[in-house]
Parts: structure tokens; C-alpha cells; sequence
């Protein structure tokens, strides 16, 4: 049940990593007992094979899901939120070895993947305070008629699909409402980082959440595993982060059943320092927007528009900044920024660069792919880019800078909007009430002003636009899993 690869041994030696499916309160092997290969992109380096599951296995996870759903929707609002409380206490004292993991299948530094881990067990302290938190409320009709009474109910079994990048926090950011709420789930983490989801699966076990209110699969066949989930009557909810292009397939296959969804796609996220900035501040920032994860983040900055007064300032300031990171393998504790995903995110990545320098663009820092194994790319600063450049379109997820100069304000907001997506913009100005007037003309569901980093436990994150529906975090986070109930009534 635990991970044999001696490579993780030493890493997780006080940690149980199971790598079967959870199904029912049981783990066990998929069906036929196929087995899906976790390589480390550092190294290439098989660390470990969890169990792969298909479609049959899904329908046992649904059926499990939905026999634990009744007895879970009934339990009292205080036992959900102890549960949670002892879920954040196992995640925090077991931190460290969660960072080493996520180190390992996701390839991020160190230094990003213990700050993953403290965020991710934030999300279960804060959903066990929101569980008791939630009233509803009782009010006259205007006629006089009667009483509107209102309430909340579970909405359900609810599937959640994470992506690979965050590895732990994506997937508490979504148990955690669904517990509190008491729902029961199916959980499909990434197949390129299954083992951090199926190590906090194990840790809600001994926490005391019961059998079959949590259910995780691990697949190769996210397709075909995914679909059957939706098209069961007994799901009720999709809960899904990942691309925009992934998200349209989802919310077409959740149609048919009129599913509620939750849905955190991609971004293009703008970063604008106006003429009147601290420099500093902004480049403090900007590393923080920038390289978290090494720019494989959907709130990254993507677009770098920066004032003429200060540009020169910034760019050799981010220039120097960027080119200071030593890359290599996430754990060791020197690395300042560690792989991509594969090697298909490398080529993607270098693909966008390459067409922005033939576009005219040019590199003070990075601008290739190394040689060598691992899915390395190098920290990247590019100026003088074109409009017209492909990764100003495009979602990098890399740690790729490229920087626009920009003189009229009102031109830069035009660009700053004209995109599909509109998940979170970054602005830097000395002036706060310029900077609101200014940050609500962003079409994003969120706005970093003068901060390089917006995400919190305690606040709604979500997008506009091609960038989602519904919020996570926040009380909206947790209202995304329940229904509202209405009772008309006299007395």
C-alpha cells in the first residue's frame, strides 16, 4: 500500500503514501490491477506506480460516494468541523514530508513547497470555523402572508478533478468546503502528481473522516473515468480546475445532467507598474507573481506592462533577480527554481519565446532550453515584445517575463482586458485611490494592488470571463457546495 521506491523512502519514512484506490474506506487495486507510472521531473526517474483506474472503478467510488452521502449530510455541523480540525493538525505535523513530496513528483523548490503545505492545511481550519459559521434566515413575506424561512442543504455527491501544479492545495481547497458542507466526493487528482493527494487522503482516514465520504482515483484515462462520474444521476456537483480548453469539454458533458459546477481555469494574468511605483515594491512583487512555482501557477504573471518612466529600472532589476535563481531539482534547499512538469511543458514554453524573438523581442536573461536531462527551462526576461507575440496571448506557465512598455494609461487598460481570460490582473502604483479607480476597470474576478500574491484561505478566488465560474475560498467557497432551501410557512 505504501510507496517501494527507495528514492521516496528516506523522503516520506514517517508518512504512509498508499498507491491504490480509495474506495469506500478501503484501498485497493483498479480493476485488471494496471498501474500508472510517477516519474520526477528533475530526473526522469520513475519514483513510484499507483493503481490505474477505469471506468468500473469509477462507478464503485460513485456507489461508495453515494451510500456514505446520507449518513455524512446528517452528522452536526460541530463533528464535520473537529474532523477538519484534526485534518489541519495531521497536515501541519506532517509538513515537511508533504514538501518533500511535492518536491519530488512536481519538481517545485523547496521554499514554494512548504508554503504550499501551510496554505493547504489553512484551507481545513478555515472551512472547520465556516462549518458552524453558516445560518440561514427567517423573515416576513411583504404581503404578511406567511414566513420565509430559509436554509442550506448539501448539494450532494460531488466529483473533484485537480490539476498537477499544486498538488496538495488545490485538492484541500476543494475537500474542505465539501466536507464542511457534508458532501461526500470523488477525488481525481492529476496522474502526473497522484501520490500528495492519495497521502492527505490517508491523513483524513486518521483523522476520522468515515468510509466512502472520501473516494480517490487515480487514472491515466481522465476522459473516459471523468465522464462516467458525470453522467451518473446520483453526481450532483463538478468541481474542476485545470485549462480553459479541458473546463469546456467538462461543463458540455455536466450539461446533460444540469450539474452545479465549480470551474478555476486558465489565466493571463497582467502585471502593470504605473509611473509612480515603488520600483522595489514592484519588483518585490513581481518575483512573488512571477516565479511561484516557477511560473506554473494559473494566477502567474503572464504580461509585464511597465510605465516608460520606470521601465528601464524594473527590467534590470527583474533582469538581475531572474538570472540570480539557481535552477535545479526542487529539494535541494539551494534551488530558486526547479523544473517544469515534462517535457512537452518545455517545449511549449521555449516555443513561445522562440516565436516572441523572432517577432523582435529580445533576452536580457534565459531565452533557450538547456541541454541535459530533466524538464528544466531557465528563468526568462524578455523586452521590446510585440503585441502580436503569442505568449501575450497565451498562458506561458513558465518562468517567462515578458516585459511591454507602455506610455498612456488608458492604451495599456485596453490590452490589459483584451483577452478571454480574467482570472487575476497585478497593479503597482503609489497612489491607493488611483490604483482602486484603476483596478476596477480590470475585468478579472481578482486584483493584486501593490501585492505580488492574492490567494488566501479566508478570500473568494475565481475568474471572470473564460477563467471559471463560482469561487473557491471564503464563504462563497463553501456555499459553492450546498443548495439554498426556501420554506414558505405560517404559524
Amino acid at each position: 500500500m505504501t510507496v517501494l521506491d527507495h528514492a521516496l523512502a528516506p523522503l516520506v519514512d514517517t508518512l504512509a503514501v498508499p498507491t491504490d484506490l480509495l474506495v469506500g474506506g478501503s484501498w485497493r487495486p483498479a480493476t485488471g490491477a494496471r498501474r500508472l507510472e510517477v516519474a520526477d521531473p528533475a530526473t526522469g526517474t520513475v519514483l513510484a506506480s499507483v493503481a490505474d483506474a477505469d471506468v468500473e472503478d469509477a462507478r464503485h467510488a460513485l456507489d461508495a460516494a453515494a451510500a456514505a452521502a446520507p449518513g455524512w449530510a446528517a452528522t452536526s455541523p460541530r463533528e464535520r468541523s473537529e474532523v477538519l480540525l484534526r485534518l489541519f493538525e495531521a497536515v501541519r505535523e506532517h509538513s515537511e514530508e508533504l514538501a518533500l513530496l511535492i518536491c519530488r513528483e512536481n519538481g517545485k523548490a523547496l521554499g514554494d513547497a512548504r508554503g504550499e503545505v501551510a496554505y493547504a492545511a489553512e484551507f481545513f481550519r478555515w472551512y472547520a470555523e465556516e462549518a458552524v459559521r453558516l445560518r440561514g434566515h427567517l423573515g416576513h413575506a411583504p404581503s404578511g402572508a406567511n414566513r420565509i424561512l430559509v436554509g442550506y442543504q448539501p448539494v450532494g455527491v460531488s466529483v473533484l478533478v485537480t490539476p498537477w501544479n499544486f498538488p496538495a492545495a488545490m485538492a484541500t481547497r476543494k475537500l474542505a468546503p465539501a466536507l464542511a458542507a457534508g458532501c461526500t466526493v470523488v477525488l481525481k487528482p492529476a496522474a502526473e502528481t497522484p501520490l500528495t493527494a492519495l497521502a492527505v487522503a490517508a491523513l483524513a482516514e486518521e483523522a476520522g473522516v468515515p468510509p466512502g465520504v472520501v473516494n480517490v482515483l487515480t487514472t491515466s484515462q481522465p476522459g473516459p473515468v471523468v465522464g462516467a462520474l458525470l453522467a451518473d444521476r446520483r453526481t450532483r456537483m463538478l468541481s474542476f480546475t485545470g485549462s480553459t480548453e479541458v473546463g469546456r469539454v467538462l461543463l458540455r458533458a455536466a450539461a446533460d445532467n444540469v450539474l452545479k459546477c465549480g470551474m478555476e481555469l486558465g489565466g493571463n494574468a497582467p502585471f502593470v507598474v504605473l509611473d509612480d511605483a515603488d520600483v522595489t515594491d514592484a519588483l518585490d512583487g513581481a518575483m512573488v507573481a512571477k516565479m511561484r512555482n516557477g511560473g506554473q501557477a494559473c494566477t502567474a504573471a503572464n504580461r509585464f506592462y511597465v510605465h516608460t518612466d520606470v521601465h528601464d529600472e524594473f527590467v534590470a532589476g527583474l533582469a538581475t533577480r531572474m538570472g540570480a535563481l539557481r535552477v535545479g531539482p526542487g529539494a535541494d534547499p539551494s534551488t530558486g527554481c526547479g523544473p517544469l512538469i515534462n517535457a512537452a511543458a518545455v517545449a511549449k514554453v521555449d516555443g513561445l519565446v522562440q516565436d516572441a524573438l523572432r517577432r523582435g523581442a529580445r533576452a536580457l536573461v534565459g531565452g533557450s532550453a538547456p541541454d541535459g536531462p530533466g524538464s528544466f527551462y531557465p528563468p526568462t526576461v524578455l523586452v521590446d515584445v510585440p503585441h502580436d507575440a503569442a505568449l501575450l496571448r497565451e498562458e506561458v506557465f513558465g518562468p517567462v517575463a515578458p516585459v511591454v512598455r507602455f506610455d498612456d494609461v488608458e492604451d495599456v487598460l485596453t490590452h490589459v482586458n483584451d483577452t478571454e481570460h480574467g482570472l487575476v490582473g497585478y497593479l503597482y502604483t503609489g497612489d491607493l485611490a488611483r490604483g482602486l479607480r484603476l483596478a476596477e476597470r480590470f475585468e478579472s474576478g481578482m486584483v493584486g494592488l501593490n501585492r505580488g500574491l492574492v490567494s488566501d484561505p479566508a478570500a473568494p478566488f475565481g475568474g471572470t470571463k473564460q477563467s471559471g465560474l463560482g469561487r473557491e475560498g471564503g464563504t462563497e467557497g463553501l456555499l459553492e457546495f450546498l443548495e439554498t432551501q426556501y420554506v414558505a410557512t405560517s404559524w
